[in-house]
């Protein structure tokens, strides 16, 4: 093989180095936050329906409503409130975090608007109580400063801080407003409860580095943390972050009309994720350690609400964080913004484990959302409605699955019993009864439902054309819809307009009657993110998709945190397969720094990676630094210049590599897919 190497001196095409960073920009997307622009009010809402009225009445009239302890506790301990009326801005004064959005309509003891949900309004009154609240003397949580809890435990030679929330910014906000009312005493540990990015992204702005590095600070996690930090959201990553521009009520405005909380918390904020690595991993259940002087006993419980999670008890403080596993509302076992489904048979298991390990120990209780619980008895019952309450859809789902009731018709006959459907802390503020139970059907028998009418069903456009015609045309269609709204008959009016609107995606007269329909659902929506996509997809129909400025998730940290296998299995989810039919490559990778190589095998317009190996017929060798790779996949340094200055090198036939690129697909460019339209 000629063996060539690119000079300093020689610049590669422009349309090369555009290939390049269509791999950078697509495969880092990671859709961890789906932090965008918040919308502004569009003023064309409509009220509530005279059935939305009657359903937001009857369907919340047997809670207890008299019972007024989550108040209570969300109130208690406070120090102080978030300055800036919660408002808080990166380093070039873009708001990265706005409360005040929310807090100045959502008003403690006001009646929920006609358009919302009583029970959402609750607990979006409850998600107001923001700022820095003192749990038990020694433990301190500021909440409301991001859809996340930043916890504080005060040790012997400084503070150990329980997840740092989504973004630098609201983190180190929250941690300054902390200092302004307790000793400054340093961070010495961060413990990291899962693997999710709003319990870890906002880290550095609260330690160094250089710190970690040199032992000043101990970051503590799971075992599998980073793995799946960095995977989870990877290969799906530009769909997943749209879906989730739905799911958290980004695209549509704060207000009674639109968005009034997640339910798990208040929103997302936009501001800088980073990730600084584990430097202490909790490999098994029962495992002891002493932090900053403070013993701790660990519960790991994988496969949960995260891939990669653990509960833990404090003797000190008789203190139990139960992390995302006991919170104050019916969690996701699956969630909507796309990712695979919970193990809701391992769920409960481990909240029994909690019982069995620390129920006679605990007098207070913390999740790393919403607010704490105070009392043995009051902890024990929350994590006994909470466990049953993913036990019954387990189990109830796979009773009736197993007669022959198939995924659409479960939600129907899964409800829970009396004894947990009226404790606030089952309500599907987050997750919902619903899509969950179909998410254990799925988890278990997939998505099919054994019927060969529906093995091989046509598409979406193709079954609308044939259902509109059937039904006697457009005008038809239309009629039956205004019929289904006007009755409040919401559910079949979206089904049966949806179909006009994709088989005629120019009717915008369909398509105003279909956003009135799903506007009018949102109104009823107890979940938070089940009325983000309603009204979102109203906002959509009515406007078409409206563009708007999206954060970055995708920092140096997590770039730099993703194995040269996850980048090599997302450059596979980039090929575009018809582009490289017929070809056959092969490319050698090496990371001197890491002292890692790595060879990539396009055929049958497919992409294989073998690690450990050098392929000796490879038509190209790549040759950089890990690091330097990173730099210029977060386009710190642009690929020409790591060319022209040595820092990337190619043996053989270069033109094969730039011929590679060529056939990957920038994904993130499709950012902005239509969802209610076709």
């Amino acid at each position: 093989m000629t063996q060539t190497i690119i000079s300093s001196g020689r610049s590669l095409p422009r349309s090369y180095i555009k290939c390049t960073f269509s791999v950078i920009s697509a495969a880092l997307t990671l859709a961890l936050a789906a932090t965008v622009a918040q919308a502004q009010t569009s003023g064309d809402s409509k009220p509530a329906s005279l059935s939305t009225l009657e359903f937001n009445r009857n369907s919340t009239s047997s809670l207890p409503w008299s019972d007024n302890a989550d108040f209570t506790n969300a109130k208690r301990g406070l120090i102080a409130r978030l300055p800036d009326s919660g408002v808080i801005k990166d380093k070039n004064g873009r708001i990265v975090w706005d409360l005040s959005r929310f807090a100045g309509f959502i008003k403690d003891g006001t009646a929920a608007p006609d358009t919302v949900n009583p029970s959402l309004w609750r607990m979006s009154q409850l998600l107001m109580e923001a700022g820095l609240y003192e749990v038990v003397p020694g433990v301190y949580q500021v909440r409301g400063a991001d859809l996340s809890n930043l916890t504080i435990i005060e040790g012997e030679q400084g503070i150990t801080i329980y997840d740092p929330l989504i973004s630098a910014e609201t983190a180190r906000a929250a941690l300054d407003l902390y200092y302004q009312n307790r000793p400054r005493k340093p961070v010495v540990a961060v413990i990291y409860s899962h693997s999710h990015v709003d319990h870890a992204g906002g880290v550095r702005g609260i330690v160094d580095e250089a710190d970690v590095k040199s032992g000043k600070v101990r970051i503590f996690a799971p075992e599998g943390f980073l793995e799946n930090f960095v995977a989870e959201n990877l290969f799906a990553g530009p769909a997943m972050g749209r879906r989730a521009s739905y799911m958290y009520g980004n695209l549509v405005a704060p207000g009674p009309e639109g968005s009034v909380t997640a339910g798990l918390g208040v929103t997302t904020s936009s501001g800088t994720v980073t990730l600084i690595a584990p430097t202490d991993l909790i490999t098994k259940t029962g495992e002891k350690r002493v932090i900053d002087g403070i013993e701790y006993e660990f519960l790991l419980a994988p496969g949960s609400e995260a891939p990669a999670e653990m509960m833990w008890y404090l003797p000190k403080f008789k203190l139990i964080n139960t992390a995302e596993d006991a919170t104050r509302t019916m969690h996701n076992l699956y969630t909507l913004r796309g990712a695979k489904t919970r193990d809701a048979r391992l769920w409960p298991m481990y909240l029994n484990q909690a019982l069995q390990m620390w129920g006679d120990k605990y007098d207070v209780q913390i999740t790393m959302h919403h607010w704490p619980t105070w009392g043995n008895n009051e902890i024990t019952q929350l994590l006994k409605v909470q466990r049953d309450t993913y036990k019954f859809m387990h189990d109830q789902t796979l009773h009736y699955a197993n007669m022959g009731y198939t995924m659409r018709e479960l939600p129907g006959l899964v409800t829970l019993p009396q004894s947990l459907a009226n404790q606030w802390a089952s309500q599907g503020y987050y997750g919902t009864q619903s899509h969950n139970v179909r998410a254990v059907y799925n988890f278990y028998l997939g998505y099919f439902d054994g019927n060969p009418a529906t093995l091989n069903p046509l598409p979406p456009v193709e079954v609308a054309g044939k259902y509109v015609a059937a039904m006697g045309g457009p005008d038809a269609v239309m009629k039956l819809g205004r019929e289904a709204f006007e009755k409040g008959d919401y559910r079949w009016g979206a089904e049966l307009v949806n179909h006009l609107v994709f088989a005629q995606p120019d009717n915008q007269e369909a398509k105003n009657l279909q956003a009135d329909i799903l506007e009018q659902m949102g109104y009823q929506a107890e979940s938070g993110p089940w009325r983000g996509f309603y009204l979102t997809g109203a906002d959509e129909l009515r406007h078409g998709v409206r563009k708007r400025a999206t954060g970055n998730p995708a920092s140096a940290d997590i770039v730099a945190s993703m194995s040269p296998e996850l980048l090599f299995g997302y450059m596979g989810v980039q090929l575009d397969a018809r582009k490289a039919d017929g070809k056959t490559l092969a490319i050698n990778w090496i990371f001197p720094d890491i002292n890692e190589k790595h060879a990539l095998f396009l055929e049958n317009s497919v992409l294989n990676h073998w690690p450990d190996y050098t392929n000796p017929k490879a038509d190209v060798t790549v040759t950089v630094d890990r690091a330097t790779l990173t730099k210029v996949l977060t386009k710190q340094v642009s690929f020409e210049d790591a060319v022209k200055t040595g820092q990337v090198k190619f043996a053989g036939n270069q033109a094969k590599f730039g011929e590679f690129m060529s056939y990957l697909v920038d994904l993130n460019q499709y950012f902005w897919f239509n969802i209610v339209t076709p």
